[in-house]
């Protein structure tokens, strides 16, 4: 999702020390965030978590950020890419997905049924490589272009989408393994 129309006045003024600019912002981008982490995890409670620090590490860094250089939401990505691949640095990759996660307004069939597809995409996803990972939680989770996701990843145009097609033909193969084997 490209940055908002408010980012810049919201960035400057957070800048300037203004906690609630930086709320503004934390509202604004919290449910992308959240949706780019928790694809590259698939666990809820771990995606909250990591979340919560990539707006801590932004709000530590405010004062380093550099408008003229990325666009804030691009900033935000770069800082929950970062933060993902010191995840996986210091944990091992995990297959499980089944903790429970209870609502107690919902049974817990519903909310099986409800998470059911989200949870065999974040499954697979967490078996692709990195960058297969990134690009498609970029293009496909949080819906944004060729060119942000090439922003965001450092890469060219072209090179993201080629990226693109080798990540889709590995999460087919992932999910094809799933379906024939589960």
């Amino acid at each position: 999702m490209p940055s908002q129309p408010n980012d810049a006045r919201l960035v400057q003024q957070a800048i300037a020390g203004e906690r609630d600019a930086f709320g503004d912002l934390y509202q604004l981008h919290l449910d992308s965030i959240y949706r780019y982490i928790f694809y590259r995890v698939g666990d809820e409670r771990e995606a909250e978590d990591l979340t919560e620090t990539v707006f801590l590490k932004a709000w530590e860094a405010l004062d380093r950020y550099r408008p003229s250089e990325i666009p804030f939401t691009a900033w935000l990505y770069r800082i929950a890419h970062n933060l993902l691949i010191d995840r996986h640095r210091t944990h091992k990759m995990t297959d499980s997905l089944d903790e429970d996660h209870s609502d107690p307004q919902t049974d817990p069939e519903t909310r099986a049924l409800r998470n059911v597809d989200a949870a065999v995409i974040a499954q697979a996803l967490t078996q692709l490589e990195p960058p297969h990972q990134q690009v498609l939680t970029l293009r496909f989770i949080n819906g944004l272009s060729h060119a942000e996701a090439a922003q965001i990843m450092e890469r060219s145009e072209a090179n993201v989408r080629v990226l693109q097609h080798r990540a889709l033909d590995a999460l087919r193969h992932s999910l094809a393994g799933r379906i024939d084997h589960g």
